[in-house]
Formats: C-alpha cells, sequence, structure tokens
C-alpha cells in the first residue's frame, strides 16, 4: 500500500510541476496544489453521500415505510455536528503543540473512506446501523476538513491568500462535478445494456458510497506526501493536559480578539444554513417537488458547475474587494435563494415549481462557494500566526457548536409542518448571521440597529408564514 502511495505522489508531483502554470510564481507551488487536491479528494463525498445522492436514497429506499428518514436523517447529521464541536478545538490544540497535523489528517480521512465504503451494504431496513456508519464518515470528513483547513496560512500570503482559497473551493466543486457526472452516467447507460432497469439504477446508487470512498483515497495521496510538516513529538498526557488548558485560555484570550470574536459568531449562523442546505437540499427537492434520481443527479451537476464557477470568480474578486464585502453579497444571495425555493412548491398549479427551484439552486450553487471560500480566506487573515491551528479549531468550533440546529430545527418543523415549514429555520439563521456579521468592523456595537432589523425580520417570518403556512399560527 505504501508502495501505491509512493508511486502516486511521484505521479502528482510530476503533474503539478508541468500545469498549473499560474502558480508558477510560487516558492511552494507542489504543496499549493496539493493542499488544494484535498478538496478535489472529499467533495464527492459531501455532494454525492450527504447532499444529493445517498441522502435522497436513504430516505426514499432504505427507510421502510413509517419510518420519516427525512427527520432521521436530519438527526443523523445534528449528532455529527455536536461531535466535531467537541472534538475540532481539542485537536488544533494538540496539533499545535505536538506537530501532529498530518498524524490526524490521515486518520481523519482513513476513518472517512472506511466508513463511506462500508454503506455500500446497506439495503432497505437498515436504516439504524447506516446512519451510525453514516454519522462515522461525516465525522471523519469534517475532522479532516477542519485539520487542512489550518494548512492555508502557512501557504500563503495576505496578497495570494483570496486566490489560492477559491482555487481550492473551486477545485473541489470540480471533483464533485466530476464524480456526478460519472453517477449521472452510469445511471443513463446502464439500464440500456441490462433489461432490469429498477435493479441496475438502485446498484449505482449503492456502488457510489464504493466509488466516493476511492476517489477520496486516491486523491488525498498528495497532501500526505507533499506538504511539509514539522517532526512530531512523541503524544503524552503533557500534550493533552496542555491542550485542554489551552481551550480554555483561548475562551479567555478572544475576547482581546473582538473582530474575530464577532465574525466567528456571525458565520456560526449563516455557516448552519449552508450546513442545512447541503444536508437536506436533496431531500427537499424529493420530498416537496418530487425530483426523481435522475433529476437529482442533473441538479447536483449544474449546481457543482456553478458552485465550481463561482469559487474560481469569486476568489479574484475577493482579493480586489475583500473578503467582507464578497462575505455581504453572498449571504444576501443566498437569502433571495432560500426564498425561491420555499415558494416554488406554491406555484406547482401553474407548472412553474421546479424552475423557480432551478432558479434557487442556480444561485445557491455561484455563492455556496465565496461564502465559504471566503470566510475561511477572511479566518486566515485575522489570526495571529501563533495561534494559527488553535484558532481554526475555534473557526470549526463556531462553524459546529450549534451547526446541529439547523438540521435539527428543519426536522422538526417537516415533521410536524411540512418541509416548505423547513425552510423557514434555514432563512432565519442566513438572516441573523448577516445582521451579525455587518458588526464585524465596528469598534462599538449598535444594539438598537441589530434589534430593530431583527424585530423586521420577524415581522416578514411571520407573514410568510401567514401566508404559506397558517396553520402553524394555531400554536399561537
Amino acid at each position: 500500500m505504501r508502495l501505491i502511495s509512493i508511486f502516486f505522489a511521484r505521479f502528482f508531483a510530476r503533474f503539478f510541476d508541468k500545469n498549473f502554470k499560474s502558480f508558477n510564481s510560487l516558492k511552494n507551488k507542489r504543496e499549493v496544489i496539493a493542499w488544494s487536491f484535498y478538496d478535489f479528494a472529499n467533495q464527492p463525498f459531501t455532494t454525492i453521500i450527504i447532499t444529493f445522492v445517498y441522502s435522497a436514497y436513504f430516505v426514499d429506499y432504505i427507510c421502510p415505510p413509517g419510518v420519516n428518514g427525512m427527520a432521521l436523517w436530519s438527526m443523523g447529521i445534528s449528532i455529527t455536528a455536536i461531535i466535531v464541536s467537541i472534538l475540532s478545538p481539542i485537536l488544533g490544540a494538540i496539533a499545535d503543540r505536538g506537530g501532529f497535523r498530518k498524524f490526524f489528517l490521515v486518520i481523519s480521512t482513513w476513518l472517512c473512506i472506511v466508513a463511506t465504503a462500508c454503506l455500500f451494504f446497506f439495503q432497505k431496513g437498515d436504516h439504524i446501523v447506516a446512519l451510525v456508519y453514516l454519522i462515522i464518515a461525516n465525522i471523519g470528513f469534517e475532522l479532516g476538513t477542519v485539520i487542512c483547513n489550518s494548512y492555508l496560512p502557512q501557504l500563503t500570503t495576505k496578497k495570494n491568500i483570496g486566490r489560492i482559497s477559491g482555487f481550492a473551493w473551486g477545485l473541489g466543486f470540480v471533483g464533485g462535478l466530476i464524480s456526478l457526472i460519472i453517477i449521472l452516467a452510469a445511471v443513463f447507460l446502464l439500464p440500456m445494456v441490462f433489461t432490469d432497469s429498477i435493479n441496475v439504477t438502485e446498484k449505482v446508487i449503492r456502488s457510489s458510497n464504493i466509488f466516493v470512498a476511492l476517489w477520496f483515497a486516491v486523491f488525498s495521496i498528495p497532501v500526505f506526501f507533499l506538504i511539509k510538516e514539522k517532526k512530531a513529538d512523541s503524544l503524552t498526557n503533557i500534550h493533552i493536559k496542555e491542550s485542554i488548558l489551552s481551550i480554555f485560555k483561548t475562551f479567555k484570550a478572544i475576547k482581546k480578539y473582538k473582530v474575530i470574536a464577532r465574525f466567528l459568531i456571525a458565520r456560526l449562523f449563516y455557516n448552519d444554513a449552508l450546513i442545512t442546505i447541503f444536508a437536506l437540499g436533496g431531500v427537499y427537492a424529493v420530498e416537496a417537488l418530487n425530483f426523481s434520481y435522475i433529476e437529482i443527479l442533473v441538479l447536483g451537476v449544474v449546481l457543482n458547475i456553478c458552485a465550481a464557477s463561482g469559487s474560481f470568480i469569486f476568489g479574484r474578486v475577493e482579493d480586489k474587494i475583500g473578503p467582507k464585502k464578497t462575505i455581504e453579497w453572498s449571504i444576501l444571495i443566498l437569502i433571495i435563494a432560500v426564498q425561491f425555493a420555499y415558494l416554488s412548491p406554491e406555484l406547482n398549479s401553474i407548472g412553474l415549481s421546479k424552475h423557480l427551484f432551478w432558479l434557487a439552486g442556480i444561485l445557491l450553487g455561484l455563492m455556496t462557494g465565496p461564502a465559504q471560500s471566503c470566510s475561511r480566506s477572511l479566518m486566515a487573515r485575522l489570526t495571529p500566526r501563533d495561534k494559527i491551528n488553535e484558532f481554526f479549531g475555534f473557526y470549526a468550533f463556531t462553524g459546529k457548536a450549534t451547526s446541529f440546529l439547523g438540521p435539527f430545527l428543519f426536522g422538526i418543523l417537516v415533521y410536524n409542518f411540512s418541509p416548505q415549514a423547513g425552510l423557514l429555520a434555514v432563512l432565519a439563521l442566513f438572516i441573523v448571521g448577516y445582521l451579525i456579521f455587518q458588526t464585524v468592523y465596528i469598534d462599538k456595537l449598535n444594539y438598537r440597529y441589530i434589534l430593530s432589523y431583527l424585530v423586521i425580520v420577524l415581522i416578514i417570518m411571520y407573514e410568510l408564514v401567514y401566508l404559506f403556512s397558517p396553520e402553524i399560527l394555531n400554536i399561537f
């Protein structure tokens, strides 16, 4: 296995040297491209497993009649978020002191790979054990992402951080796009060869788990071999104790970094909304708009094309106008997109429901990448060099600390009312995140400003509920 990995590492190194000419000016070109390829490697997990393919398959097929698969899937995402929010700052602090970043990156990556491959074996009625393995795989994915993000400041400068961060996000969406096209081609072509088209489609969906695991295993190799890491000390109890103590110190020290604190609080909300969309967007399309598997796959392809384009374009835009304005515009457009998705089932009577949802999906795709990549680069710009891993651990912590809330509220609203009602939770999280983000660079918080806008938002949301889900008001 090591010989195979070394072979792939050398192959990628030569490939990086010959291509990506726009990065020839960088002395650490190999490291930058290798780091970016980790997004290329892990994006199919989010795209195929979490958002579009396996989520719909879990709700539609694995869960037997009488089981609310949408609510169960929401619970699984929520459990993942709670565990990751606890582990990520601890791992970040340990990596800071002992040089264990690459060790934890390898472990978390292979945890995700193995658990994802195991999803292939579960069929109808195996919803509980399938959910357990999904949670394990998702924990590995999220922790790997946290650790990989912490490399960004050491690989970049303030002049090129936006371009490199945007390039990595864009490359990730390209990976998701290619993987979706391969699955879509298999769903289209294999039924032409085999007579039992229904079973063939089901087998392709199941086999996509093996495909994602192999993809992740191969394309994560460059980051393991080409990124330099300081020599690790022996892991002892002292490292663990110091790491835990450092977390409490960071909680106290974060008060000195008011800009970072406000940004992390704002991101806590709008990132929670993004997580909810990623986890339940495909399921919403199936439940609220009766999308077929092929329509879901096509939707995934289009959204990834838009996401890749948005990441590449806005990575350069960010370097010109700054991450703050880029994030602001991203959140505003995402709010509009969620409103379109919310209203789309209401146009079913005139045959325009899917058209409006497609417009919402395109807007979501375009702005999802910039919102995430610019957040990552803004955090890197604001973080002191000696606090890189520790603060990035808290970056992940604020991204995950309440990330169970969005899927949880979504599931509760869906279970009691309708899939449309679930989107109200997403809309609220985006709006609150946007309002708090407005205070990031303000020396003194204007609480009246925030409160007045929150009141307006509540009134608007109340009117939306009254117009489209009047039964909800019966609880008041």
